[in-house]
């Protein structure tokens, strides 16, 4: 009983820092960013429980219904009340299909972005703290991948890899070779940060007063210097997921990220482009206005952390 009590008094006192903090009062006096919240949780939540969520389930092929294709939005003279926003050539439902295409490029973009930081952090840190020869290696193989565009290098890497599989397995692990071409693409960007700050930390006195009694340089690493440069970390991988997002629309929009049959808003706006000067314009306008919605929040989002933990702009 002491014991839950006890964790009932350490829950609150976290939750009373939390809206006590400096970061939470710039939170709630910034208009902009709590609607950027607002919808960023929005896209998360129809995402995540888009099977309950979704009025139609669009990989239920039993429930689609070829006569409904095509079918304007709701409101419009044509539309049924079923499909606020209107069926797509197949007749699936357009919100169900930009709830659960939302849920593909989220998915994506994340594991995208910590792969990236898994790599990019570990590598930056490795050559800020270590130096030497493997800090010029590291940085010179960044400094390359940096002088070519990114979603060439994802182009180039999906490419590569999906030819390397066998053609059974390539649809099957489409995803995730996406996700290792958007990964691989964008790793030294977190690279240079990190090791500019690594660079800062590795010369302060708690790193010498760690080095002086004997702590071994992967713990020094790990226990010291990691946590005190996430915060820049964590501002570009708020920024970058929004960039992920955008590059598996991208690709997917080419034709080269996830499956045809696979939902992402990339593959939506793709689909509804071909029949963009037909009429029904609300096949594909509906997902780029998600694509925009969730990025510019995103980015939103991630402005306002960068700010909010700029030390000199407080």
């Amino acid at each position: 009983m002491a014991e839950k009590q006890a964790g009932l008094q350490r829950s609150s006192d976290l939750w009373f820092r939390i809206l006590d903090s400096d970061l939470f009062y710039s939170f709630t006096r910034n208009p902009i960013v709590v609607a950027s919240a607002i919808v960023t949780l929005l896209f998360f939540i129809g995402a995540g429980f888009a099977p309950w969520l979704a009025p139609h389930n669009p990989f239920d092929a039993s429930s689609l219904d070829l006569m409904e294709a095509s079918t304007p939005p709701a409101w419009l003279e044509d539309g049924m009340s079923k499909f606020l926003l209107g069926t797509d050539d197949q007749g699936r439902d357009i919100l169900s299909t930009i709830m659960f295409g939302s849920r593909v490029s989220l998915i994506v973009g994340f594991s995208a972005v910590l792969f990236s930081v898994v790599v990019g952090v570990s590598a930056g840190l490795l050559a800020g703290y270590l130096g030497g020869w493997l800090d010029t290696v590291i940085m010179r193989m960044a400094d390359v991948q940096l002088a070519i565009p990114a979603i060439l290098i994802a182009l180039m890497i999906n490419g590569v890899v999906a030819i390397m599989l066998p053609q059974h397995l390539q649809h099957k692990m489409a995803i995730y070779v996406l996700i290792l071409a958007i990964g691989i693409s964008d790793w030294p960007r977190y690279a240079r940060v990190t090791r500019g700050s690594a660079l800062v930390e590795r010369s302060k006195e708690y790193v010498a007063a760690a080095q002086v009694i004997g702590v071994h340089p992967l713990l020094i690493i790990l226990r010291h210097v990691l946590p005190n440069i996430m915060g820049p970390v964590l501002v570009m991988a708020t920024i970058g997921l929004a960039l992920a997002i955008i590059t598996e629309a991208t690709l997917s929009f080419l034709g080269v990220g996830v499956p045809p049959t696979t939902p992402s808003l990339g593959t939506l706006i793709r689909v509804g482009n071909n029949y963009l000067f037909s009429g029904e314009w609300w096949i594909t306008l509906f997902p780029c206005v998600a694509l925009v919605l969730l990025v510019l929040a995103v980015n939103l989002m991630g402005d306002w952390l960068r700010d909010a933990l700029n030390p000199k702009l407080r």
